[in-house]
């Protein structure tokens, strides 16, 4: 048997995935988490063999708890089922371990398919956006990545310098770089444009 838990934040999504897998033979589904933080915790407690997960839930996002899995070193496989066909989400889960990355408008015998590949060691990756991925690269570097999220949500180079530790100056050269690295006008259409690229 392949011991499944689910993380998916929207109620209606999770019911039809946990009874769409309670159908296969080989699959159990052990239990499901409605946010990231929730998801963490079962996945200590109930150790399923692979946790499929959306990307965008509260608290811990579904690459947040991949990041994690591989940090722990723990025995779970990382399935990511998502709206986000966004290349740069995909190459971020990828740099996770995450060994499935598939777009919730495909096929639903797919997922069963890919629970099985992912378990056998293998990789189910939507191949559109696997091409995609590959020819549109990630010029931000983490930093500039974390900075430009912070200006992103409203707050000054000020507010972000004193959350991250660092100089008013050394915020403003980060989002300077960012902004250029983006061909941006400015911080706000550089975070816009990160966010639609899934760099953010």
């Amino acid at each position: 048997m392949i011991r499944v838990l689910l993380a998916e934040d929207q109620a209606m999504v999770r019911g039809a995935l946990t009874a769409l897998l309670s159908l296969e033979s080989d699959i159990e589904v052990l239990g499901s988490a409605a946010d990231g933080e929730s998801a963490w915790r079962e996945l200590q407690r109930l150790k399923p063999d692979v946790l499929v997960t959306d990307i965008e839930m509260p608290g811990l996002t579904g690459l947040e708890i991949a990041q994690r899995v591989r940090r722990h070193e723990l025995p779970v496989k990382v399935i990511i089922v998502t709206t986000f066909a966004r290349p740069g989400f995909l190459r971020r889960a990828l740099d996770a371990g995450v060994g499935g990355y598939l777009l919730k408008d495909a096929p639903a015998e797919n997922l069963a398919e890919a629970l099985r590949a992912v378990h056998r060691g293998g990789r189910a990756i939507d191949p559109q956006l696997a091409l995609e991925a590959w020819s549109d690269a990630d010029p931000l570097n983490d930093r500039e990545r974390q900075v430009l999220r912070l200006a992103g949500e409203g707050q000054s180079a000020s507010e972000i310098g004193v959350q991250l530790n660092l100089s008013h100056g050394t915020i403003r050269n980060y989002l300077s770089e960012a902004i250029g690295k983006l061909g941006a006008a400015n911080r706000i259409e550089a975070y816009r444009l990160a966010r639609q690229k899934g760099w953010l």
